[in-house]
């Protein structure tokens, strides 16, 4: 499941019809910005960077070019029905269209790593506000001038888990120098005390629900997915700069977190803790199937998931317990219906069984109508909106097969 959201809002590749920048005087901060962010990091701006100016309608262009670029209309379509029977979107959701008003609604200013140029949107920001954005840009800048932010994100593309992590590293870092700078800036150490890491993520996490409508309104998945890289990200850089100082800037690229997991638990990263992933159950007469699509589920997946379905004081400490998670999409040949297995592997039986009760909770909540045919301390099965299920637990792993017309064979 390639996250459509935030690959666009990685902004690789423009090709649109781009405006150059006049001489105003946002740019001219461009210099000391630069110096600034090399003090703190360690890391010297090996070359200019290129800067322009884009109109609202523009970066709309853009973004639909992109995705025309890095996206076919069958992977779309494969993610959206992914989310929809995961439970993590509505059936009436609407993926792509959604996910360019998102980015449209939002961007401010973006650095196109592709390009080597930096954008900054007409209108969207004004003063203060138009400048800290700039930092930020310019922080990827530089990120991308000592370790290929292309590269680092194709190679994330593998796992999408993995993607979600990279993301967070690319997203927390700009987001940790931006606020550094800042606080340099005003006589303080180029550093961020605790209290100021969580006073941001939150911040983060409520102003975008009060600026931006459409963001309001979109699903919890959705609004958790765009936050994650900059809320919990900062957290991520600041935990591994306590440890590591100055090299925590180039650790992060080097050796990249694997895991959503490890972004949400830093200590995880810093150990070099392992991940285990469990391959999604067989689907009986796989022969009748193609497959639309397969990959990873993290730690934030099922975290959302469950609380989106139970409750944030139950979800979130039971989502700390997974090893990993994996899903594959499968479409009958014939009748054409959607087939969904997924695979999630746990720290400890009990932590496995806490996620097969909870889950009962979760068919309960994602669909209208859940009909129980058998059920014992290790296997459920039944018939929910999207057809016949069958979920059993399996020592420290729960399976899931969902969507069968008849029941599971």
């Amino acid at each position: 499941m390639k996250r459509l959201f935030s690959f666009i809002a990685s902004f690789i590749a423009a090709g649109v019809l781009i405006t150059p920048a006049p001489a105003q005087e946002l740019f001219t901060h461009i210099g000391a910005i630069k110096e600034g962010l090399s003090a703190i990091t360690g890391l010297a701006f090996t070359r200019d960077v290129p800067y322009a100016s884009i109109t609202k309608d523009q970066l709309r262009k853009y973004l639909e070019q992109r995705l025309r670029e890095t996206m076919k209309p069958d992977d779309v379509r494969a993610e959206e029905l992914t989310l929809k029977m995961l439970g993590l979107v509505p059936k009436d959701f609407d993926l792509r269209r959604n996910t360019l008003e998102l980015l449209t609604e939002q961007a401010a200013a973006f650095y196109d790593y592709n390009q080597k140029r930096l954008f900054v949107l007409k209108g969207a920001a004004e003063g203060e506000e138009e400048r800290v954005a700039l930092i930020h840009e310019l922080a990827h800048a530089l990120a991308d001038q000592h370790f290929h932010l292309a590269k680092f994100i194709h190679e994330g593309l593998k796992s999408d888990d993995d993607a979600t992590a990279r993301q967070a590293v690319m997203e927390g870092q700009a987001t940790w120098l931006m606020t550094a700078y800042l606080a340099k800036e005003a006589g303080g150490p180029p550093e961020i005390p605790q209290a100021i890491i969580q006073m941001m993520k939150k911040s983060v996490e409520s102003s975008a629900a009060e600026q931006y409508p459409v963001f309001s309104n979109a699903p919890l998945y959705i609004r958790e997915s765009l936050v994650f890289p900059y809320a919990d990200g900062l957290a991520f850089q600041d935990a591994v700069f306590r440890k590591l100082g100055k090299d925590a800037f180039a650790e992060v690229f080097v050796r990249p977190p694997a895991s959503s997991g490890q972004i949400l638990h830093p200590e995880r990263y810093l150990e070099h803790a392992g991940l285990a992933i469990p391959k999604p159950p067989a689907a009986p007469g796989a022969h009748e199937f193609r497959k639309l699509a397969d990959g990873t589920l993290g730690e934030f997946d099922f975290r959302v998931l469950l609380e989106q379905y139970t409750s944030a004081e139950e979800g979130a400490p039971a989502a700390e317990h997974l090893v990993g998670g994996s899903y594959e999409l499968l479409e009958h040949k014939r009748a054409k219906f959607p087939v969904l297995g997924v695979a999630s592997a746990w720290d400890s039986p009990e932590s496995a069984r806490k996620y097969f009760e909870l889950y009962r909770r979760v068919m309960q909540g994602k669909w209208k109508k859940l009909e129980i045919a058998s059920e014992t301390p290790d296997k459920l099965e039944g018939r929910g909106d999207s057809g016949y299920f069958r979920v059993w637990l399996d020592g420290v792993t729960v399976n899931q097969i969902e969507g069968w017309k008849t029941p599971v064979p």
